[in-house]
């Protein structure tokens, strides 16, 4: 049926020739170690801040306590230069009072509630270029309790409110210098209204499975074809040893598992060469793993750009295989005048098809949450 659909030149190759699809690695992703991490005097005045230093030092890392709550110096005499920096830096804050005004993020949840701003990952087609103001440091919330605490203003009585941790961050990533996602699953175990989602391409997940989360955390990993995470998500686990982390928090607690409700974020999904061969395969090997009943949800998310973003990406990643050519896309306009470039609707439709036919046949009983 879909041996006719077109393939985008997605990546910048002077031909497409097919790409064998690779045998699975399983790879732990490397704990993310800064180079530098600064503390300024609001977050050490915090208990949770306190907690978040004894991490860091546990771990070996020189901590620069800084004499202002301003972050500086940490631009580079270039583009490249002050994105490397960045990336190696972990600056544990306060959040401003702004945090406390929740923004709603759908389809995802009804808010977003940021622990953190900021990934250590190296994706090449990274969704928070552009989003964020300044160099791209790791900023941590040292008033978490206070965000949490925070958050049940905007509980609606009778009906569940959802709240997003993983909009900015990769929470998982950074969890063992932080503790802020065991921190917001412990929460959100005694909210009867609540649920917590994050979403993460990390694997480290051990230190969640015992936490009680009382089902009200819904646990997603982030998933792509082979193609895809090995060429444009640096840093991260490996494919498999992100499904064999699903795995082990989908598992009853029996059975040595976390016993969480859990997700699958494919994202983002794109025109590859043979893509519907590695997306096939990757569904199967996701089939083969969770094996055994479980909550399971999945969200399809296909890969799309501003103009901002592009701009960011080619200077973070100036020999990204991306193709960021706007004439093989469609415009997609938001109410505030901004454009993102999506797949134009003879892509975008038949991919919608081959996704949900082939989702639906292995998980009859997970629900589809969205298509974007």
């Amino acid at each position: 049926m879909f041996d006719s659909l077109p393939v985008l030149p997605l990546f910048n190759q002077p031909t497409l020739a097919p790409v064998a699809v690779p045998e699975p690695l399983t790879k732990s992703a490397k704990l993310w170690l800064p180079k530098r991490v600064l503390f300024t005097p609001d977050a050490l005045d915090e208990p949770f801040g306190q907690q978040i230093l004894k991490r860091v030092t546990a771990h070996g890392l020189d901590v620069e306590l800084l004499k202002s709550n301003r972050l500086t110096n940490l631009r580079g005499a270039d583009a490249r230069e002050t994105y490397r920096n960045a990336k190696n830096t972990l600056a544990v804050v306060k959040a401003p009072p702004g945090a406390l005004r929740l923004q709603p993020t759908p389809p995802s949840a009804d808010w977003q509630m940021n622990v953190a701003e900021g990934c250590p990952a190296h994706c090449q087609y990274c969704y928070l270029a552009g989003s964020l103001q300044g160099p791209p440091v790791v900023r941590v919330f040292a008033n978490l309790p206070q965000l949490l605490e925070n958050t049940a203003s905007y509980e609606q009585p009778g009906r569940l409110t959802s709240f997003e941790v993983s909009c900015y961050t990769d929470v998982l990533g950074i969890e063992h210098l932080t503790g802020s996602l065991a921190e917001c699953i412990r929460h959100y175990g005694t909210r009867e209204g609540a649920r917590l989602r994050f979403v993460s391409k990390y694997d480290h997940v051990n230190s969640l499975l015992d936490l009680p989360h009382n089902g009200r955390t819904r646990a997603r990993v982030s998933l792509n074809a082979e193609p895809v995470a090995r060429r444009m998500e640096g840093g991260t686990a490996s494919v498999e040893a992100r499904i064999q982390a699903l795995r082990k928090l989908a598992l009853p607690v029996a059975q040595g598992g976390g016993g969480y409700p859990v997700g699958v974020v494919l994202a983002p999904i794109m025109l590859v060469p043979d893509w519907q061969e590695h997306y096939t395969q990757l569904l199967d090997r996701v089939a083969a793993a969770l094996d055994f009943d479980c909550d399971l949800t999945v969200e399809f998310i296909t890969h799309r750009f501003t103009p901002g973003s592009r701009d960011v990406l080619r200077e973070w990643y100036p020999n990204t295989a991306l193709n960021f050519d706007e004439s093989l896309r469609a415009a997609k306009r938001n109410k505030f005048g901004g454009v993102k470039y999506v797949y134009p609707p003879d892509d975008m439709r038949p991919l919608k098809q081959f996704f949900y036919e082939e989702w639906q046949r292995r998980f009859p009983n997970a629900p589809m949450l969205y298509w974007t």
